[in-house]
């Protein structure tokens, strides 16, 4: 038996009445993911442990078979091991965005305009990160660059007690709120506010708004926290396999899982990524060598974030017709038994812009299961409706390998 789980990053969410109050996903048209909601097993799990933030951390955690409770360190450790930055015991590292913020006013009174700065490109980002280093990095304290808006700061033997705020949480709100507090959190907001003074008037973003972009005129210091130990998927699971994402956060949980990491040319995280071209290197990779596969896509979510309902639709189409789609009809035909996973990692509502903890649902089918001549949909509603809940999410990959 092989087995693929497909991930639809952020798809679940709350009716909305432009959409005839369905949800997002009733409205989309999805005919893979209700074949499979209608020929295998339906229903919704608990990927967020009750007092754990609901974020892609701890619900990825989850999904991939790992109680957060009891490996959840932070976020951010996650980004670091994909970008190759190797954290000692003492080390903390922090999620780093490059933001845009309101002008005029004193840092504090600033607005959170977009927390992804237009989707700066990696290229632009490598210039402020390199200007953010140099002024602000220390012994202590230095910044990597990753990939678009996404970096990582790692401060040395730092405290960890802090309260941090997700700047996608805070979109159009004034961040006076939100800023770092906990143990030194001064040092934090000073950062802040002095990469603002580096980077509102830095070349890249003069470029930017002379083209109509929004400029990523400060870092925002978020997601910490230290290096987890993880048992490795194969000594959990007894299978060899890969991980597909364009997010570090998800490629870095593969990593700690002893997991391979796939890359896909043209794949962006975004609703542009190339969504079949995951799909065929799934496909690839489970007639080869490998028994399982974790494919995330990541573009639902950011269509979230930023209220696009439009976009959202579209990204959980193209997940249905170019990622479900593509690895059914691959696998129809294989040589092997397989288990096909579709699952939402968390909600995030188009009406909140954020991640919120209610259970999503999911849908396991294995190749020789019968038809049952049922007609269920793949979403919220039809989920709950089966009855089926399994309330601690990381026992759900039990359920998808071991069958119990």
């Amino acid at each position: 038996m092989k087995y693929i789980v497909i991930v639809g990053d952020g798809m679940a969410d709350y009716p909305m009445k432009e959409l005839g109050d369905k949800t997002a996903l009733q409205y989309a048209r999805t005919p893979s993911f209700d074949r499979l909601a209608a020929q295998g097993e339906l229903g919704v799990v608990k990927t967020i442990p009750g007092n754990l933030p609901p974020g892609s951390d701890t619900a990825n955690l989850s999904v991939i078979g790992y109680d957060p409770l009891q490996y959840y360190t932070g976020r951010s450790p996650f980004e670091a091991v994909s970008l190759g930055v190797e954290l000692e015991p003492a080390d903390v590292s922090f999620r780093c965005n490059l933001v845009t913020l309101s002008d005029d006013e004193p840092y504090g009174s600033k607005m959170m305009k977009d927390y992804c700065s237009g989707e700066i490109t990696t290229d632009e980002a490598k210039e402020l990160m390199a200007a953010v280093n140099k002024e602000l990095g220390t012994e202590e304290i230095d910044f990597h660059c990753g990939f678009n808006y996404r970096h990582l700061m790692v401060w040395h033997g730092a405290p960890d007690q802090w309260e941090l705020t997700p700047p996608h949480d805070i979109s159009g709100q004034a961040i006076s709120s939100y800023l770092p507090a906990g143990k030194e959190s001064d040092r934090l907001r000073l950062m802040m506010e002095q990469s603002y003074n580096i980077l509102a008037d830095h070349p890249v973003n003069l470029k930017r708004v002379e083209k109509g972009l929004n400029p990523a005129n400060s870092i925002w210091i978020w997601g910490n926290g230290k290096k987890p130990l993880l048992p490795t998927f194969k000594e959990k699971y007894g299978l060899k396999g890969s991980v597909i994402s364009a997010v570090d956060l998800v490629k870095g949980i593969g990593l700690f899982a002893g997991l391979n990491l796939i890359n896909v040319e043209g794949a962006t995280g975004n609703l542009d990524t190339n969504y079949r071209g995951k799909a065929e290197a799934a496909l690839q990779a489970l007639k080869s060598s490998q028994d399982f596969i974790y494919l995330h896509v990541e573009a639902p979510d950011e269509c979230s974030h930023r209220f696009e309902t439009e976009n959202k639709i579209r990204a959980i189409e193209a997940i249905d017709q170019e990622v479900v789609k593509t690895v059914i009809d691959g696998l129809r035909n294989s040589e092997f038994d397989y288990s096909i996973l579709m699952i939402t990692d968390h909600y995030t509502p188009l009406s909140l812009g954020t991640h919120t903890r209610e259970p999503v649902p999911f849908a396991i089918y294995r190749s020789g299961d019968p038809d049952l001549g049922r007609e269920l949909k793949f979403d919220e509603t039809s989920a709950s409706g089966t009855g089926l809940y399994i309330d601690e999410g990381y026992r759900l990959m039990d359920r998808f390998i071991k069958q119990v």
